[in-house]
């Protein structure tokens, strides 16, 4: 089944089956390389890794537009019901959230979780299920030897890493990520965005995986 994933810049992504529509960390207002605006943005479902600005974005407008489902952390989720956002489905690292397209399960990730101060519970990466591909989102994370594990039991086909580096591994530990994970193709995400990440990925070179840079705008059809 042909999936369409659309790049919005940063970690933010778009998962379309040609029935429903994922969006993931969906950061636009204040993101310097986005090409889509939040009333752009049209979908069933929001799927958040982390309450970091730079993740949580436009959420609360993007989610009122368009009476989408956010699928969180718990914390997450009652900050979400505290602003007007009446569907929400939590959860937290271990469990797994079925939906009409398929699932969302929660990995760990090793960072930290808030939003203007207010704590968000535990930051997470999410295996996804949709088109008939598992797709493995880091979120915010640095490298632990339990991806290997999440390689093994999720089984995804495509993985989002995040290479920036300060807040996240950078190219060097992502490249281990990526050849643990084992996914047929790795999209590098948490870079450039901002002067404090990094804009060199030249060492991000794993063995065995396709790497896919994608640019804020482009979309990328996979069957």
């Amino acid at each position: 089944m042909p999936l369409t994933i659309t790049y919005l810049g940063h970690s933010g992504f778009l998962f379309d089956d040609g029935t429903h529509i994922l969006a993931v960390d969906p950061f636009l207002t204040g993101n310097p390389l986005a090409k889509h605006k939040p009333d752009d943005i049209t979908c069933q479902y929001i799927a958040l890794t982390h309450g970091h600005e730079d993740h949580f974005g436009d959420t609360i407008p993007i989610a009122k537009r368009n009476n989408a489902t956010v699928i969180a952390a718990f914390e997450i989720c009652n900050f979400c019901n505290e602003r007007g956002i009446p569907n929400t489905d939590p959860g937290n690292p271990g469990g797994r959230i079925y939906t009409d397209f398929g699932y969302v399960a929660f990995t760990p990730a090793f960072h930290s979780s808030s939003y203007q101060g207010r704590y968000m519970g535990q930051p997470c990466g999410l295996v996804i299920s949709i088109g008939g591909h598992k797709i493995y989102h880091a979120g915010d994370t640095a490298l632990f030897s339990d991806m290997k594990l999440i390689g093994e039991i999720g089984k995804p086909d495509i993985a989002m890493i995040p290479v920036g580096d300060r807040f996240t591994m950078g190219p060097k530990l992502a490249t281990y990520a990526a050849e643990w994970v084992k996914p047929k193709t790795v999209i590098p995400v948490h870079y450039k965005t901002f002067p404090l990440l990094t804009d060199d990925i030249s060492e991000f070179k794993p063995q065995g995986v396709e790497v896919k840079e994608m640019q804020p705008g482009e979309s990328w059809t996979c069957n």
